[in-house]
């Protein structure tokens, strides 16, 4: 079941950023993202009620943006993924908007081939985008009209 998170969920949350990320958003991230962010969206993925995914989905005016979408390790490769974004995507159509972004790290196989199988396709590099532990990483920028 993916439903809005709630302020209750922010401990699962957590967990799941720090396992899926080495430059995970802090908790204060995800506060300014549900009190203060007028264009956030956070929904979360519910099984055996257990939060086990989650996204952040920005909206303004014609364009989506995803800020953050992940699914526990020990779920992943289940098709969990490919549910969030399918609602990600129905969120941003009733919201009026005709294209969805994000970034990617380039290393990051399994993301953008979920992304890529979900139509999106990558539109540019953003050189040294992510940092972590003092080194830099390449981005793809990737699109997908709705």
């Amino acid at each position: 079941m993916i439903r809005k998170l709630r302020h209750s969920d922010l401990d699962q949350v957590m967990e799941i950023e720090e396992k899926c990320f080495h430059d995970a958003w802090k908790r204060k991230d995800y506060e300014y993202e549900i009190n203060d962010n007028p264009y956030a969206q956070l929904w979360v993925l519910v099984v055996d009620d257990k939060v086990i995914g989650y996204y952040d989905l920005w909206v303004t005016f014609e364009q989506a943006e995803v800020a953050n979408i992940a699914v526990l390790p020990e779920y992943q490769h289940r098709g969990y993924g490919k549910q969030l974004m399918k609602h990600l995507e129905q969120k941003a159509m009733e919201n009026g908007c005709e294209t969805i972004g994000l970034e990617v790290r380039v290393s990051n196989a399994d993301a953008i081939r979920l992304y890529e199988s979900q139509g999106f396709s990558v539109i540019n590099t953003k050189p040294g985008y992510y940092k972590s532990n003092g080194t830099y990483e390449d981005a793809y920028r990737m699109m997908k009209g709705i």
